[in-house]
C-alpha cells in the first residue's frame, strides 16, 4: 500500500498542485470581488466559508445556484473564469489519472499488492509452487483436484495470465516474478504458518537451487522438493538438505534398468506414483540384445549407463565422436534421422532403440525410419513437449519418457504422501515375483484405473476415534477398510504398509488381522470416496462402535445412562 500511495503522490503531484492553486484563486477572487444585495445595493464580498462553498460545487460541475444572494455582474464575471480554470485543471488530473491506470509501474505494483493480501489472507494449508511450465501446470491440476491450495510464482506473465483460464476449483494466487529472490519467496508465503512445502520447478537448474537454499535458511522447517538435471546441482541441493530432488533422465533410467531386471516391479512402483484416476499404461518389458542409442546428452547419458550395466551391447549415435569409449560401447558418427546411419549402426539386428534427441520431430523420424528397417524393435521415446502428445500417441512406442510427467508423479508422491518414500525403498528390495503378485492384488482392487495413496497416523489428530479405542482395548487393520455405507460393503482401499510406533518395524501389504497400536502408521491405496470414508469412521466414536461391536451407541448422555442401566 505504501508503494501504491508512492507512485500516485508523486506522478499526481503537478495536476494536484494545479487543482489547489485553481481552488485558491478562485477562492481568494470571490472573497475580493463586491457583490449586491436582495435590493441590488453594493454588498460585500462573499465569506471564504460561501467562497469555497460556492467553488466546491462550480468546480465540481454539480450547480446549486448563486448564494446566499445573487450575484454582481462583477461577481459573475470572476466566476466565468473560474469555471473555465477549473475545467482545465479537472481535464488535466483526470488525463494524467488515466495514464498513471495503463503504467506498467503502476500495474505492476497493484497486482504485486493484490498478490500479498491473497496469499497473507489464506487460511488453508497451501503450497508453494514455482515454476509453472509443463511439469508445473500437470502439478497445479493434480493438487486442484485433490482439493490442496497452492500458490504459484513463475517468471513468465503470459503463463501467469494463461493460469486465469484454467478452471480451477478454487482461486490461486499466482505472481509473474523471479521466483530466486528471497523477497518474492516470503511475498508468495514461505514464512506463511499455513505454507507446508515449496516445489521448485522451473527449468533453469541454478534458480531450483537458490529457491532450494532460500527456503533451508528462511524456514528449514518446510519441505523443500526441487527439479535438478544437472548431476552437481543435485549434489549442491543435497549438501543443503533439499528434502527430496528429482532428476527426470537418472530416473527414467533407473526405471528401464528396473523393467529390464524387474518389470514387475516397475509396474508396481507405476501404480502408487501415477496420478489418480489416470489409466495404467501398458506394461513395460525391454528386451535384452543389442540396442541402439540416438543421441548422447543429458537424457541419452544415463539410459547408456544402465544399459551397459546391465552387460548389454549398445551402440550409440552421435553428431561428434565420443570420448574415451570402451566395449560394449560402440561409435557411430552421424545423424540418427538418417537411414544409412541406422543401417550402420545396426537397427536391423538390434532388439531395441532409443530416440533421445531434445527435438520431438527428430525423435519421431528416428522411430520411424527404424521402425521400417526393423518392425520388431523395442522403441523408447523422449517426448520433450507435452504438447505433442497426440503425436506420440498416434506412434504407440513401447516406451515414452515425458521430463514434465515424471517430475510430476514423483513430486505429487512424496510430497502429498511422505510415508511412501519408504513404501518404494521397500518395494525396490523385494523380488520381481513377490511384486508380481502385489500388482495382482491391485488390479483385482482398482482394474487399470490408478488409484489415491494417502497415509493415516493413529492419533489424537488424525484418528481420535480409533485412538482412544485403542487405549482401552485392541483392533486389528481390517477395522480402517470396513464401510459403514451400502450394506457395510468394504472400503474401496487396500493397505499397503504399517509401520510400527518404534518407526522401524514395517510390513508391505499387511493381513487384516495385524493388531493395531497408538502411534502407528499407515500407508492406503484407494479410490472413489474410500479416503473420507475412512476418515469418518476413524473420527466418529458412534461408528467405530458399530462397526467393533455391530451395536449403534446411543448418542446423547441421557440415552449413555439408559443404556448403561439396560446393560
Amino acid at each position: 500500500m505504501s508503494s501504491i500511495f508512492f507512485i500516485v503522490l508523486r506522478r499526481m503531484r503537478a495536476p494536484l498542485i494545479v487543482l489547489i492553486v485553481i481552488y485558491a484563486v478562485s477562492v481568494l477572487g470571490l472573497t475580493l470581488v463586491p457583490g449586491v444585495d436582495a435590493n441590488g445595493q453594493p454588498a460585500p464580498p462573499l465569506s471564504f466559508f460561501h467562497a469555497f462553498y460556492f467553488i466546491s460545487y462550480t468546480a465540481t460541475t454539480i450547480g446549486f445556484g448563486e448564494i446566499p444572494n445573487a450575484f454582481s455582474d462583477a461577481q459573475r464575471l470572476w466566476v466565468t473564469v473560474c469555471i473555465y480554470l477549473t475545467v482545465i485543471g479537472w481535464s488535466y488530473s483526470i488525463v494524467t489519472l488515466l495514464a498513471l491506470f495503463q503504467d506498467k509501474a503502476f500495474q505492476s505494483v497493484l497486482v504485486v499488492g493484490r498478490f500479498a493480501r491473497r496469499v497473507r489472507h489464506l487460511h488453508e494449508p497451501f503450497y508453494l509452487v514455482c515454476g509453472c511450465g509443463e511439469t508445473g501446470a500437470l502439478v497445479c491440476r493434480t493438487l486442484d483436484e485433490l482439493n490442496i491450495r497452492f500458490v504459484v510464482v513463475e517468471a513468465r506473465e503470459e503463463r501467469v495470465q494463461e493460469l486465469d483460464l484454467e478452471d480451477f476449483k478454487t482461486d490461486v494466487p499466482a505472481l509473474a516474478a523471479d521466483a530466486q529472490a528471497p523477497k518474492v519467496l516470503q511475498m508468495a508465503g514461505l514464512l506463511h504458518p499455513k505454507c507446508l512445502g515449496v516445489l521448485a520447478l522451473t527449468n533453469d537448474d541454478n534458480v531450483n537451487l537458490a529457491i532450494a537454499i532460500s527456503t533451508r535458511l528462511l524456514n528449514p522447517g518446510l519441505t523443500v522438493l526441487a527439479r535438478a538435471e544437472n548431476p552437481m546441482t543435485a549434489a549442491n541441493m543435497a549438501s543443503f538438505g533439499t528434502h527430496h530432488i528429482i532428476n527426470p533422465f537418472e530416473r527414467f533410467a533407473d526405471y528401464l534398468g528396473l523393467a529390464l531386471e524387474a518389470p514387475h516391479t516397475i509396474r508396481l512402483l507405476e501404480w502408487v506414483t501415477g496420478l489418480p484416476g489416470r489409466q495404467m499404461p501398458p506394461m513395460h518389458r525391454p528386451p535384452s540384445g543389442a540396442w541402439v542409442v540416438c543421441g548422447h546428452g543429458r537424457f541419452s547419458r544415463p539410459v547408456v549407463r544402465e544399459l551397459a550395466e546391465h552387460d548389454l551391447q549398445v551402440t550409440v549415435i552421435t553428431p561428434e565422436a565420443m570420448d574415451a569409449i570402451a566395449p560394449p560401447l560402440r561409435n557411430v558418427i552421424g545423424l540418427g534421422v538418417r537411414a544409412e546411419t541406422l543401417c550402420e549402426a545396426g537397427v536391423a539386428e538390434a532388439v531395441g532403440l532409443v530416440a533421445g534427441t531434445d527435438n520431438d520431430v527428430n525423435n519421431l523420424s528416428i522411430a520411424v525410419t527404424a521402425k521400417a528397417m526393423n518392425p520388431d524393435l523395442f522403441v523408447v521415446l523422449r517426448q520433450n513437449r507435452i504438447t505433442n502428445a497426440s503425436l506420440f500417441e498416434a506412434y504407440g512406442a513401447q516406451f515414452t519418457m515425458v521430463p514434465s510427467r515424471i517430475i510430476a508423479h514423483e513430486s505429487m508422491a512424496m510430497i502429498i504422501t511422505p510415508l511412501l518414500a519408504r513404501f518404494l525403498d521397500g518395494v525396490r528390495g523385494r523380488d520381481d515375483d513377490w511384486a508380481a503378485a502385489c500388482c495382482a492384488r491391485m488390479e483385482a482392487q482398482f482394474g487399470d484405473e490408478m488409484p489415491q495413496v494417502w497415509s493415516v497416523r493413529i492419533d489424537d489428530q488424525e484418528a481420535p476415534a480409533l485412538t482412544a479405542h485403542l487405549k482401552d482395548g485392541g483392533a486389528e487393520l481390517s477395522i480402517t477398510t470396513r464401510g459403514f455405507e451400502l450394506n457395510n460393503e468394504c472400503l474401496d482401499a487396500l493397505p499397503l504398509m504399517l509401520v510400527g510406533s518404534d518407526r522401524v518395524s514395517l510390513s508391505l501389504f499387511p493381513a487384516g488381522n495385524m493388531p493395531l497400536h497408538c502411534g502407528d502408521e499407515l500407508l492406503f491405496a484407494g479410490r472413489g470416496r474410500a479416503r473420507d470414508s475412512q476418515r469418518t469412521l476413524l473420527s466418529n466414536a458412534n461408528i467405530l462402535a458399530y462397526l467393533l461391536t455391530g451395536r449403534e451407541r446411543p448418542g446423547g448422555w441421557i440415552w449413555q445412562e439408559y443404556g448403561k442401566k439396560l446393560d
